[in-house]
Formats: C-alpha cells, sequence, structure tokens
C-alpha cells in the first residue's frame, strides 16, 4: 500500500468509520473500551501500513497487527487475553464495516490472520522482576555510576568501560522504571506511535515527586515518583545539565539519529547545508553541535532501553527464566509487591489501574495462591480439631 501525503487525513478517513461505529454500541462501558483500542489501531494502521481508509485493510494487514500484538506480549506489556480482546474488538469493527457494506468480508477473520496472535497460557510465563533480581540490578548501577567519579568521568565494573553521561542516564532509567511503575511507551519514544516521544524534563516534578506521562489511556496522566527514583534523578540532571526543560530526559545516544537531528533542525536557523555538514565535520561530538545551537535530541526509544537493560542484566549476571529482565517487568513486580503485601490499593494507584477489578485480575495468581494457604490453613485446623 501507498501511504498518502497527508497522514492527519488518512486518519480522518478512518476515524469518520471507526466513530459511526461507536455510535452503534449501546453499552457505555464496552464503548469506551472499544474507542481506545480502536484509536491505537486507526494509528498503527496509518503509521504502520500506510492505510488510508477501511476500504484498505486486507488479511495481511490483520495478520501483521496480530503479529504486531504478539510482540508486545512477547515483550511483556500485555497479556495474551487482552491482546487477542483487542484483536476481538478490531474483527467486530470490521464485521460492522461488512454489515454495511462498506467491504466485502472481513479480513481479521481469516484463519492466516488469526493464527498470528499470541497463544493464551496464563499468567505463569509473565515476567516480572522480583525483589532479588531488583536489588541485584540496582546495586550495579550504583556501582557504575560511583566509578565514573573519581575525577576521570570513566567507570570500570567487571571490565566494562562506561563514560559518566551514559553510567548517569542508565542507573536513572532503572530506578524509574523500578520505582514509578509507569509503561516504557510512556517515557520512551515509539517510532510505531507518532504521540509517544518520550518525556521531557519539563514533565518531571521532584519537589513533589510525580512525573506526567501520556498514559495508556492516550490522556497525560501523573505517575508517583518515590524518593529513591526522585534522588537519582537529581543528580542525573547535575551529570546531563539539559540546557531547556523540553530536553528529553532519557536522550538516545543512536549516532544516526542524532546526526539527523542537526540535518533536519538547523536549516531553520538559517544553515545551509553545507554550513551544516561543515560544523558536523570540525565536531567530533555531535552533542557539542546540538547543546551549543539549542538543539533538541531525540528521546531514547523503547527498543534503545530494552537494549540497555537488556545489556546491563548481561553485564551483571542477571537472567530469570534464562532471559534478561523485560521493561515491563519492573512495573509487574512493583504492583506484585505491593499486592502480596496486602496493599492491593495502593497497588492500583501506584499503577494507575481504572478500577481495584483491573488491579486484582491483574494479580489473580497472588488471590489463588493466598486463597490456597487460607483453604489449608481451615482444612488443617478441622483435622486437628478431631
Amino acid at each position: 500500500m501507498v501511504p498518502t501525503s497527508d497522514a492527519s487525513s488518512r486518519v480522518s478517513a478512518l476515524e469518520d468509520t471507526v466513530a459511526a461505529y461507536l455510535q452503534s454500541i449501546e453499552s457505555g462501558n464496552y464503548r469506551r473500551n472499544a474507542e481506545s483500542v480502536l484509536r491505537s489501531w486507526t494509528e498503527w494502521c496509518v503509521t504502520e501500513r500506510g492505510i488510508s481508509s477501511v476500504e484498505q485493510v486486507d488479511v495481511l494487514d490483520c495478520r501483521h497487527y496480530a503479529r504486531h500484538l504478539k510482540g508486545l506480549t512477547r515483550e511483556g506489556e500485555l497479556k495474551a487475553s487482552t491482546a487477542r480482546t483487542y484483536y476481538a474488538t478490531v474483527r467486530a469493527f470490521l464485521r460492522f464495516c461488512v454489515d454495511e457494506e462498506l467491504v466485502a468480508s472481513n479480513p481479521a477473520a481469516v484463519k492466516r490472520a488469526v493464527d498470528e496472535l499470541p497463544t493464551e497460557t496464563g499468567d505463569a510465563d509473565r515476567q516480572f522482576w522480583g525483589e532479588s533480581e531488583r536489588h541485584q540490578l540496582l546495586e550495579y548501577v550504583d556501582e557504575r555510576a560511583r566509578q565514573t567519579l573519581d575525577g576521570r568521568g570513566v567507570g570500570e565494573v567487571d571490565e566494562v568501560h562506561v563514560d559518566r553521561s551514559s553510567a548517569f542516564r542508565d542507573r536513572a532509567l532503572v530506578y524509574v522504571l523500578a520505582f514509578s511503575g509507569v509503561r516504557s511507551g510512556e517515557v520512551f519514544s515509539d517510532p510505531a506511535d507518532t504521540e509517544r516521544n518520550g518525556v521531557r524534563w519539563g514533565d518531571v516534578d521532584l519537589a513533589h515527586g510525580t512525573l506526567r506521562v501520556f498514559g495508556k489511556s492516550r490522556m497525560y496522566e501523573h505517575a508517583q515518583l518515590p524518593n529513591d527514583a526522585a534522588e537519582v534523578l537529581i543528580r542525573y540532571r547535575r551529570v546531563l545539565n539539559p540546557p531547556s526543560e523540553e530536553w528529553p530526559l532519557f536522550p538516545s545516544n543512536h549516532g544516526p539519529s542524532l546526526y539527523r537531528t542537526v540535518r533536519e533542525q538547523l536549516p531553520s536557523q538559517g544553515y545551509t547545508t553545507e554550513e551544516v555538514e561543515s560544523l558536523l565535520a570540525e565536531n567530533d561530538d555531535v552533542y557539542t553541535v546540538i547543546r551549543e545551537h539549542g538543539l533538541r535530541p531525540p528521546s531514547l526509544s523503547k527498543n534503545g532501553a530494552r537494549s540497555i537493560v537488556e545489556s546491563l542484566c548481561e553485564q551483571a549476571g542477571i537472567k530469570i527464566g534464562g532471559e534478561p529482565l523485560k521493561l515491563h517487568g519492573a512495573r509487574r513486580g512493583l504492583g506484585h509487591e505491593l499486592y502480596r503485601t496486602g496493599h492491593a490499593e495502593l497497588a492500583q494507584s501506584a499503577l494507575r489501574h481504572t478500577s481495584i477489578e483491573v488491579t486484582h485480575d491483574s494479580y489473580s495468581d497472588i488471590q489463588a495462591s493466598e486463597t490456597a494457604e487460607k483453604v489449608g490453613d481451615v482444612l488443617n485446623s478441622r483435622e486437628d480439631e478431631e
């Protein structure tokens, strides 16, 4: 498929059809849930598949969407059951389009598309950062940062060299994930979602312990930022010294992206292509050009953050089930610990779940375990009485 030149008109064309479908839904709860899912799907269609209208959606598009959902499940950002619910919502929308004679058949109902969906295997394989793994990783990033404070600005832990800026950024990244309960898509950029550009320093309120994020609801929300994470961010800010509140909290160190930033932003200041290339050639550090000319670097992407955590885990020898820690495992680990220690409402608030029922559903494994213990206690006490 060939994308049209105007992305907003493509979104509008799909949104018009989605809006008609939503108006046909009587249940208010289902309408709200469907609206959120279909808005995200519409953006995915535009950015990833170049689709301009519902008539263009084919089986291959649905197959790729199912594969996209499987990827989110593999990364720990969605339950397999949730991924299948999202797909079912899209399939219901396309069935509506068939009934309205907008399309001849439902491409989402074809078996080779459905076969790409993740299999529901329960929660047993959903990774979360346990207390031991979290503590081990925090100790490792603390030591990396300390090693860079000897006046050289470069540290070495287990023969791994790291500069001060990267060490403090990586430590802040781990602390934010471990303590705030944010989703990776809320703090890092997502190339597949134009509205997710990563959080900026202006989104951080260190005094009150909050972090403003673009939430799963596609509305801005305030995530909690405990003292442990806030203090690390304060030290990180001193090292990074961001020139403005618009700078990303976690700037990318990806060379091609940084050079592209300079080439795209400097011409607006009157520089010619030749002058831009000359500036880049004269400076070994592209960040020097970015800072001196008031440019804004790109935010670290989800893939970039994932690579950093995987690298840290490899260096520190941390694995769960033979795999490095996953980004979403930090959020799930926080909720698991709060819920396990009897703070269900606090877990709901920290994770920004829409209701306590969502929290109970997310940690039903703990509920079942506690129920088993209580049933065992009751049965044992009866046997003792007899």
